[in-house]
């Protein structure tokens, strides 16, 4: 990586914490954001010029599994840097590598390794890990191993937190458990997200569990209960709780557009959180793949599991869910990178670090044009990424 340097971006829209701007200038300080300006302060200093282009902060994934062949729960750091480096590809500059349902000791390796080498990757930053499992529920287990499973245990959770250097930001429990509320009421005061999926709970099972401190639901519409008119389930407290943050998977597999924008609407985009829920076949040719112990093909855009055909997981890249929820016409651009960026930062408490092009921040940040192609991916202030289509 090049040496930081100071200077001006100039470009003709900036995707700010308080709204997009038109044409003006953001500061750039040893490698961090520093003001915006409508005019050049300072006419002697450097000007990087993006004339015609945009500037949004650099994306942040808080679901992702896997990328370009690998896998977090290969439980290999060169992997992890891999998936690190090939997500500047898709827009993500920090993302939580998220664990499936195991054994006790693999989480415990697993957490150890990224605890212990989390900032030694070159590409998008590692701000925390998400434990998607394995405290869920049978019915709807999805591509998770339902042996696995159990009743949330705390000094389970302390002992993975311990070895991971408190790195652990977000864990997904389904909400009908022995013992979830007071598991959530715990972890909800220690600051971590607690968030709910695979999961069969009623509406007031999963209202309950939010009311001790669940503050998101896993990839809503799928993996959950879905809404009735006399018992809304899983899907309809999503909608209900209007604090609440709702993942959403949009590649237009595991939701329809019309259910995706049904979900904004009732939420608002501040409460969306766009994920992509990216297996290791993520960026990678169409083939056979693994998910944790199963087999999985993948084919026209999705990946399934080969004994059932479920999906298991996406390929999804999370710049293409910006743009599919933009052509989709269910949200503004403004709003499919908040729902990218700063949201999904607020939901896992990281948003003081990353999410937006707010002064202090590292200066990771995205060129793209008007027709909402990436251009250009930068960390620190430097660029790490040039698309050259």
């Amino acid at each position: 990586m090049r040496e930081l340097e100071n200077y001006y971006i100039h470009a003709s829209r900036f995707f700010l914490p308080g709204g997009m701007e038109r044409e003006g200038y953001l500061s750039v300080v040893d490698g961090k954001f520093g003001a915006y300006f409508k005019t050049i302060p300072n006419k002697t200093a450097k000007i990087l010029d993006y004339a015609g282009k945009w500037i949004a902060p650099g994306l942040v994934d808080t679901h992702v599994h896997g990328f370009k062949g690998h896998d977090v729960m290969d439980n290999d750091f060169e992997g992890l840097n891999t998936m690190s480096e090939g997500l500047l590809s898709c827009g993500v500059t920090s993302f939580l590598p998220t664990t499936l349902s195991s054994d006790v000791e693999t989480l415990n390796q697993v957490s150890q390794m990224i605890g212990e080498h989390y900032q030694e990757v070159n590409g998008a930053k590692i701000q925390g890990i998400f434990f998607e499992g394995p405290f869920f529920t049978e019915e709807h287990k999805g591509a998770q191993n339902p042996k696995y499973f159990s009743d949330p245990n705390l000094d389970t959770f302390y002992h993975w937190q311990e070895l991971s250097g408190g790195l652990i930001k977000k864990i997904a429990i389904a909400p009908e458990r022995d013992d979830a509320a007071y598991f959530t009421e715990q972890l909800s005061k220690d600051g971590v997200a607690v968030a709910l999926g695979h999961s069969s709970a009623t509406y007031a099972q999963a209202k309950n569990v939010v009311s001790s401190g669940a503050s998101i639901f896993v990839h809503t519409y799928n993996g959950m209960s879905g809404l009735n008119h006399r018992e809304p389930g899983m899907v309809g407290a999503a909608m209900a709780t209007k604090e609440t943050i709702a993942e959403l998977i949009c590649d237009g597999h595991h939701v329809h557009p019309a259910a995706a924008e049904i979900l904004i609407n009732s939420k608002k985009p501040d409460h969306i959180a766009l994920i992509t829920d990216c297996m290791r076949a993520g960026g990678m040719p169409d083939g056979n793949y693994t998910l944790g112990e199963f087999p999985v093909e993948v084919k026209d855009g999705a990946a399934r599991l080969k004994e059932s055909g479920s999906l298991a997981g996406s390929i999804l890249e999370l710049f293409d869910a910006v743009k599919n929820v933009c052509d989709w016409d269910i949200a503004t651009v403004d709003d499919a990178i908040r729902m990218a960026s700063i949201v999904p930062a607020k939901s896992c408490h990281i948003d003081d670090r990353c999410g937006s092009l707010q002064a202090g921040h590292d200066a990771d940040f995205l060129v793209i044009d008007s027709q909402l192609n990436l251009l250009e991916t930068y960390l620190n202030g430097v660029s790490v990424f040039k698309n050259e289509n």
